[in-house]
């Protein structure tokens, strides 16, 4: 059986088929990969799935008109027939004046992993292990009282390794790998029913957390949920918890992304230079944080990324640029192109962080005295031009400045402008998340529970 080439050798192939094929310029991307999950259930396993493949991306231009088309099949007669139907797709696209390839004296001289450690060289986890794992997770949480049953547990690993090339002399490539561990417990029984979940998941397999600690604090999560009931309704203080603050500056990721702001639809548009958080908060990308699954030495254009403030004290610094985006902006990329095999480059960001608060989640919590602490959030509408914010949620009821009861099936509603400028930062952040964001005291917000 012949060997299927490696990836670099694979990009430079989609790149010569392109040249062939009548391509003006052409980048490629490889990404190969292996993924390996278990699910238990009652101590025994329920699921098994081990999955390998290759996707190859092949973006072709001609003048300022681009097409990109996809495969899973390396074999040489289809990557020459990619490119054929790639040209032939461009030559009918609309003429797109801001289209191309970066320069070459933008491109990155960082075109490696080395340094950043996003794969762990230990050998693969048998089955076996994992499925362990999950057991022994899922002990745990069935082990904590008021616990009734456990929906899921699982352990995963994943490695896969990226490859980017184009016409412009750019080549560079990079190993990630991925070891997880989940659980999600039920306390109650028919209507009744609440649940919850932990999950941890690390780069290096030395670094995960046991499976014991996920499925306890699983259960622990279900069974302080037993009884919720709805909440009052009216304006009051709203605490994000940690392992959901994290949304809050998502939209507002969203809403400084370049592809938003060349469109006129985002509530920030008019923001460059103004306050958009509390003075005394900044909010940073650093794509070169160690062993953090989002980092990377270079964009997915080939531009090399680097540490940048969004938000300094407050005041908004930026946008999210691609090459594209920055082009019709007038301005210059950011480095924060990314892509999957199948479409063009879009502006996105990596391993996020917010300034962290001097005080605990705890200390928020007694100086709200009444308010909602929402541990989980349910659905969304967010109007991405007015910023309007409505979001169904659960938690727990706090009065005195102490949690009263558990809560559900409750509305939270405001606008994302205003909220997050009376954000207050709580000092809890997980450092080993991409986006490190600790828990959020939102004054005024609107809730509509019972």
């Amino acid at each position: 059986m012949t060997q299927t080439p490696a990836p670099a050798q694979l990009t430079e192939a989609l790149l010569d088929a392109a040249r062939k094929a009548g391509a003006d310029s052409a980048d490629a991307i490889v990404i190969e990969g292996t993924s390996v999950s278990v699910d238990v259930r009652g101590g025994t396993l329920e699921h098994a799935e081990r999955a390998e493949g290759m996707d190859l991306g092949l973006r072709v231009l001609i003048g300022q008109r681009q097409a990109c088309v996809s495969s899973s099949d390396a074999r040489p007669e289809t990557l020459a027939a990619m490119a054929e139907r790639a040209v032939a797709m461009a030559r009918e696209a609309p003429e797109d004046p801001f289209v191309g390839l970066a320069d070459p004296a933008q491109l990155s001289q960082w075109r490696d992993g080395t340094g950043l450690e996003l794969h762990d060289p230990a050998a693969e986890p048998d089955p076996a292990a994992l499925q362990d794992d999950a057991c022994r997770a899922e002990a745990a949480a069935r082990a904590v009282r008021g616990i009734s049953q456990i929906d899921a547990a699982s352990a995963g690993y994943g490695r896969r390794m990226v490859h980017l090339a184009a016409t412009n002399g750019f080549s560079g490539g990079y190993l990630r790998s991925s070891r997880s561990i989940s659980c999600v417990a039920i306390t109650g029984e028919g209507t009744g029913m609440e649940r919850d979940w932990a999950a941890e998941g690390r780069i290096f397999q030395a670094d995960l957390p046991s499976a014991e600690s996920v499925g306890t604090l699983a259960g622990e999560r279900a069974a302080a949920r037993a009884g919720a009931r709805k909440p009052p309704s009216g304006a009051f203080p709203v605490l994000y918890d940690e392992r959901i603050a994290a949304s809050l500056i998502g939209h507002l990721a969203a809403a400084i992304n370049g592809t938003a702001i060349a469109r006129g639809s985002s509530w920030l548009r008019d923001a460059l230079g103004q306050q958009v958080l509390p003075a005394g908060l900044s909010l940073t990308e650093d794509p070169h944080r160690k062993r953090i699954s989002g980092s990377r030495p270079f964009d997915a254009e080939g531009l090399a990324t680097a540490r940048r403030l969004l938000v300094a004290d407050g005041v908004l610094q930026g946008w999210v640029l691609d090459l594209a985006t920055a082009r019709k902006l007038g301005m210059e990329s950011t480095a924060s192109a990314s892509r999957g095999p199948s479409a063009p480059p879009s502006p996105s960001l990596s391993n996020l962080a917010l300034t962290q608060g001097a005080q605990s989640r705890d200390d928020l919590i007694r100086a709200m005295g009444t308010g909602l602490l929402v541990t989980s959030l349910i659905g969304s509408t967010i109007n991405p031009t007015t910023g309007d914010y409505s979001r169904g949620a659960s938690g727990f009821w706090v009065e005195g400045g102490e949690i009263r009861y558990p809560v559900n099936e409750c509305t939270i509603a405001g606008n994302l402008r205003d909220m997050l400028l009376r954000m207050t930062p709580a000092n809890d952040a997980r450092q080993h998340l991409g986006t490190v964001v600790p828990s959020l005291l939102v004054e005024g917000l609107t809730l509509a529970g019972a």
